[in-house]
């Protein structure tokens, strides 16, 4: 377990009371008229994650007070984020804990709320202040806070090394890595070797960098299950080949891999507690840079399916890595596919950097999923698959192009992946951003999970029962 969550309270733990706006006058009834000057000095209304801490009687924290918000609000880790990453260090435990769903969410939040990276920091100077301490809630589910916590670290972890330390070749490493830990399997296929196995458009993407592309495939779990594929983006660092990116276009495209460190987190989630599923992971990792040997606008390339691209843009490059890796997921008929990309800027311009739109053709998977990110407070917004813009796609000389026109691009990029599922109503493609843009309490600006823990709640909903 995490060292800064205890199985026990000592004798100098100090309460956190966590109340709801309702709640807080009828509390503030039964305190001392000090706490209650000094919870209005403070302003404490009791809003969604407002922290006041109350003084004690020998100079120290007395009394924490958490805010809740409004009663009825859905309960959230991130409402409990800021706890660790504002108190002084010390021994603390929830004074009263309403039930499991509250325990096993506060203490993820916490945990969520430890995380820093760290690992180019040299200096002495900037020393992080130690964390402190929760005693576990009653009633918690630690298996699962751990293992989604630690999944959430590895996927910021991923996401935030730069590009020189996280190419396709690291990003197998950490990958083969994940799979011992794990019990797993793992083999790739690398640089040439693509083009005899019949990886063609994984190829002709990683091609022009010295650092050879690669597919990367995992594999867990009784084959007598039922059988989830999980399929991620790794794109290590995308220029934008010859349609060059702007340099504040490259500026945050070492997270361009962040669809690979989704599925590698939840690999960790699904593993570590078990779900009764034949899991498989597919990873393409490339990089697509620029030189003599990189692909072109206008080349026409091969795919696992047997469908040629017109290539309209080489920075519609991820589009091209899914679908020879869909096409291979898609061979086995899966119960279902689950593929994460940081795919558009089409999805942020439509829903911002915290609300990943997602798209399937199987309504009654959408409603599942849909109920499992309100559950586990990790919100997704359905896109439609709009058939009409299927026509964006097509190529006079090819079966199709790799881009599709000024509108409507992260519908018209998820059009182009379905081209290569073979069961859509049993697919669900993730267009991600995986990134914190601004600091706010235990997220700091930095690789983001997104939609992960839903999909887990989705799966180990869908598959334990």
């Amino acid at each position: 377990m995490f060292d800064f969550l205890t199985d026990s309270r000592s004798d100098d733990t100090i309460a956190i009371t966590a109340l709801t706006e309702a709640a807080l006058p009828d509390w503030l009834d039964t305190q001392p008229a000090s706490v209650r000057k000094w919870a209005d000095l403070q302003g404490f209304k009791a809003k969604k994650a407002q922290i006041v801490s109350l003084p004690g009687d020998d100079g120290g924290v007395g009394r924490v007070l958490l805010g809740l918000g409004k009663e009825g609000e859905a309960l959230s880790p991130w409402t409990f984020v800021g706890l660790p990453a504002t108190l002084p260090r010390g021994n603390y435990a929830f004074d009263g804990v309403p039930d499991a769903a509250f325990a096993t969410t506060a203490a993820l939040g916490w945990a969520l709320g430890t995380y820093r990276f760290e690992r180019y920091k040299l200096s002495d100077s900037e020393a992080p202040r130690p964390h402190p301490h929760l005693a576990i809630p009653e009633g918690c589910d630690r298996a699962y806070v751990e293992a989604a916590a630690r999944a959430t670290f590895l996927v910021r972890d991923l996401i935030n090394t730069p590009p020189n330390d996280m190419g396709p070749a690291d990003l197998e490493r950490e990958a083969f890595d994940l799979a011992a830990r794990l019990g797993a399997e793992a083999t790739s296929v690398i640089g040439e070797d693509l083009i005899d196995a019949n990886f063609p458009a994984i190829y002709a993407v990683g091609k022009g960098s010295e650092r050879a592309p690669r597919l990367i495939d995992l594999r867990w779990g009784d084959p007598s299950h039922p059988k989830v594929t999980l399929v991620g983006k790794g794109v290590c660092f995308d220029t934008g080949g010859y349609n060059l990116k702007p340099g504040s276009g490259m500026a945050l495209m070492k997270k361009d891999m962040g669809g690979a460190a989704h599925v590698l987190g939840l690999a960790h989630m699904i593993v570590s507690l078990n779900v009764p599923v034949r899991l498989r992971v597919l990873v393409a990792a490339v990089e697509n840079s620029v030189s003599g040997n990189a692909f072109r606008p206008s080349d026409v390339i091969d795919t696992h399916k047997g469908l040629t691209v017109e290539i309209g843009n080489t920075d519609a490059e991820g589009r091209l890595i899914l679908a020879d890796a869909l096409s291979l997921a898609s061979e086995e008929s899966p119960e279902l596919i689950v593929d994460f990309a940081t795919l558009t800027g089409a999805a942020r311009s439509a829903l911002g950097p915290e609300l990943p739109p997602y798209f399937t053709d199987g309504e009654d998977l959408a409603a599942a999923f849909s109920a499992s990110a309100a559950a586990t407070a990790d919100p997704v917004w359905r896109l439609p698959l709009w058939p009409a813009y299927a026509d964006n796609l097509k190529s006079n000389i090819a079966d199709l192009r790799n881009d599709g026109g000024p509108f409507a691009g992260a519908v018209v990029a998820a059009l182009f992946l379905k081209r290569f599922v073979a069961r859509p109503e049993r697919w669900i493609h993730l267009d991600i951003y995986g990134w914190n843009p601004e600091k706010r309490a235990g997220r700091p600006v930095g690789g983001e999970a997104m939609a992960m823990r839903a999909i887990f709640d989705m799966i180990r909903t869908r598959f334990e029962s």
